[in-house]
């Protein structure tokens, strides 16, 4: 029974996401290991742990494997074992939870439960810095930010506060089920009560946030390749010329800002026939364009490119770069590439790029900005650090086009979503077929694009100077639930 109680709380909870859309399981997920694990022997907590994160990956990012496949030429069998590789580690780190609450339940159910949220939060906390492979992807707290009122949590705590409301609310819910009747249960439905007071008068009380400035968002829509001709610009002029149409009419009716996304095509200033197609998109605009390129720079007698942004002013200059600074895994650049043999292929295939080093800040009329690329959204604690630098508006270019259809681009924009309100920013996001989106600093989506057609989009916005506890202290919150974790745990082990 316990066994299947583990497996079902990795279920569970990974149906929480995009596109199974059932966020209530998350707020019984949990608990339903928590009870699993309580009582239970060492070596039989360590199965159970295991089996809910072995069983929650493949449920929650099954797209892993068909990008793997489809983008990176990798065989079935080689794509099937970076995720199980994947989920064998988030398994193994959910073998810290299960074993830690089991030995804390031999002292105290109580004990056991107030345990649980500090060090599940502790746990992802650790699943985000990873070295090389960190994976904040769908973590907990995500499942509640369709509440506008809960969301506003996560400009003092970051993504993990969220992710601690549900796994205590959780972790709860789990004491009252063991201990039967009792004040747990009186707990619960004050808590129950409370949260669901919240979700529905507390979005009455969420400001509304007024824009100034309206930006174009350009979906480019090109399909997604593995390879691209020597003559690719030439055989997409056709494509090309539309799009240099749409951005500088929409730039000619309504002033400012165009933005292109990640580059979803060989676009680089280091070639002459981009370089005079966007100088000519900016000049006849009249007006900033941010573009999405694989910049090539020399060092060291080598060339190295990065993915980049670039912001061209109306005269065609150059006024602005970022490099991606965290890049994908097996996508951008293969960790350990060495002792990765069995991804022979995959490794063979990817073309390593350079990570930049800094979120450097650039400046438009009227405020300042910082830009973040594709997968860098998942990450809080680097994003925070551009409205730390002294960024005014934040703007996400991203490629989507690699997830195909998937769940992961509804996923992505979720968490993409959850940064603007830890910043308290504008966000501008615009992608090559994916959802672009102008999102307020509450986290209310002000305009939207459907995915998987050419066009732009007026995204109103404006430039905020404020900077919330996130933003100032940064992951306060969740060294201090690896401290509770600590002393906690600790305690278990202390005789009366």
């Amino acid at each position: 029974m316990r066994v299947l109680l583990a497996a079902a709380s990795g279920v569970a909870l990974a149906l929480s996401f995009p596109d199974y859309n059932l966020p209530l399981l998350a707020w019984v997920a949990i608990g339903m290991l928590v009870v699993a694990c309580c009582g239970a022997k060492t070596g039989e907590a360590s199965l159970y742990g295991f089996l809910h994160g072995f069983i929650f990956i493949p449920i929650c990012v099954p797209w892993i494997d068909t990008v793997m496949q489809q983008y990176g030429n990798v065989d079935p069998w080689a794509s099937a074992g970076i995720v199980g590789l994947m989920a064998l580690v988030i398994g193994a780190l959910m073998i810290i939870f299960s074993t830690a609450v089991a030995r804390a339940s031999r002292k105290s159910l109580a004990l056991a439960c107030t345990l649980a949220p500090f060090l599940w939060v502790t746990l992802e906390f650790a699943r985000t810095h990873f070295p090389y492979v960190g994976f904040p992807w769908n973590l907990t707290g995500y499942a509640a930010t369709n509440s506008l009122a809960l969301l506003q949590l996560t400009s003092i705590t970051g993504i993990y506060g969220l992710s601690f409301v549900v796994a205590g609310y959780s972790s709860l819910a789990a004491y009252a089920f063991m201990k039967r009747p009792g004040r747990a249960w009186r707990w619960l439905g004050g808590m129950t009560a409370g949260l669901l007071l919240i979700v529905a008068v507390g979005p009455r009380f969420v400001p509304q946030a007024p824009a100034q400035h309206v930006a174009h968002l350009v979906q480019t829509n090109f399909p997604q390749s593995e390879n691209y001709p020597s003559n690719w610009m030439a055989l997409h002029g056709g494509d090309l010329d539309e799009l240099e149409k749409i951005s500088v009419d929409a730039a000619r009716r309504a002033l400012g800002l165009i933005v292109w996304p990640e580059v979803p095509a060989p676009f680089s200033l280091q070639d002459p026939a981009f370089r005079a197609r966007a100088t000519l998109i900016a000049t006849s605009a009249n007006q900033d364009f941010l573009v999405g390129v694989v910049d090539w720079k020399q060092q060291a007698g080598k060339w190295n490119a990065s993915n980049s942004a670039v912001l061209l002013d109306s005269a065609g200059q150059r006024t602005f770069t970022y490099d991606k600074v965290h890049l994908v895994p097996f996508g951008e650049y293969v960790p350990l590439r060495r002792w990765l043999t069995f991804a022979g292929r995959l490794t063979a295939d990817i073309s390593d790029f350079t990570p930049g080093t800094t979120h450097n800040v650039g400046k438009l009329p009227g405020g300042t900005f910082g830009v973040f690329i594709c997968y860098e959204s998942v990450f809080p604690g680097e994003i925070r650090e551009l409205s730390a630098n002294g960024a005014q508006l934040l703007i996400n270019i991203s490629n989507d086009g690699w997830f195909g259809h998937s769940a992961a681009r509804p996923q992505h924009l979720m968490m993409a979503r959850v940064r603007a309100v830890e910043a308290r920013r504008w966000l501008l996001r615009a992608t090559n077929n994916g959802y672009s989106a102008s999102i307020d600093p509450f986290g209310r989506y002000v305009a939207t694009m459907q995915p998987d057609i050419r066009g732009q989009m007026d995204a109103p916005y404006d430039f905020r100077t404020n900077l919330t506890l996130y933003a100032r202290f940064g992951d306060w919150f969740s060294w201090l639930c690896l401290i509770a974790s600590i002393a906690l745990f600790a305690s278990a082990f202390i005789r009366k």
